[in-house]
């Protein structure tokens, strides 16, 4: 797949110390009579204080089965995998917004055929018009002649995947 190698790019980041205080701060406080772990109550708090919203009851179902079933709740080390991991794909989706809005010039919310070829003839001059178009048709997963962020967002992941 084409835009895949063209996009392929490496999904890691590093954790600044004081974003890693933060966290285990917030752990703590979340920690109120000082277990040892968070709650299943107290995990929802840490995500409202972290990311601002309140995680859905299959989010924290899905995170309390990946924990360790000898423990009570999420421990301070899980919960900093957990939240690193949150953290990460939020600034990949970030990352991936800003790219698809920097191809977005006339702010419309979709992209065309033209807009790409703009993009393309920016970062790869060379590259030939027909395989812009295969890398458009590509993207362009309903075929209506526009790339909506869903359609580029999934080509992105996809080509992560890939690479």
């Amino acid at each position: 797949m084409f835009f895949s190698e063209a996009v392929a790019r490496s999904r890691t980041w590093e954790t600044s110390p004081s974003e890693h205080r933060m966290w285990v701060k917030v752990f703590k406080a979340c920690d109120e009579d000082h277990k040892g772990y968070l709650s299943r109550e107290d995990f929802k708090v840490a995500v409202v204080m972290l990311f601002g919203y309140k995680p859905s009851k299959i989010e924290v179902d899905s995170v309390m089965s990946s924990i360790n079933p000898n423990t009570s709740g999420i421990l301070l080390e899980e919960f900093l995998n957990i939240v690193r991991k949150k953290k990460e794909a939020q600034r990949y989706r970030n990352e991936v917004r800003h790219i698809f809005t920097a191809f977005d010039t006339y702010y419309r919310g979709f992209l065309t055929l033209e807009d790409f070829k703009k993009a393309f003839r920016q970062v790869a001059p060379k590259l030939p018009e027909r395989t812009v178009l295969e890398v458009f048709r590509e993207v362009d997963r309903d075929s209506d002649g526009h790339v909506s962020f869903r359609d580029f967002e999934y080509a992105m992941n996809y080509g992560q995947k890939e690479a």
